[in-house]
């Protein structure tokens, strides 16, 4: 899912190596990064999010779909 090479910490900070760009996310947005790298599924990662924040369904459909969009854009995921 988000290419083995992308660099992220704790914190939000993400880079990647192969075109020097940087990006900081917010914890939420970290929590989705680290769960594609541990090979969840977006469907794992959409419920694992529901399970641990106060948000309704339709957000984190929303939010998580966006975000993913975001990944591609900017080319941090395998094709």
């Amino acid at each position: 899912m988000i290419k083995k090479n992308i660099a992220t910490n704790e914190m939000g900070f993400v880079f990647n190596p192969a075109t020097g760009d940087s990006y900081s996310s917010n914890p939420i947005a970290a929590t989705i990064i680290q769960l594609m790298k541990e090979d969840k599924s977006i469907a794992d990662i959409k419920k694992q999010l529901l399970d641990k924040y106060e948000i309704d369904k339709a957000t984190i459909e929303k939010d998580v779909d966006d975000f993913v969009n975001i990944l591609k854009e900017n080319n941090l995921l395998n094709a």
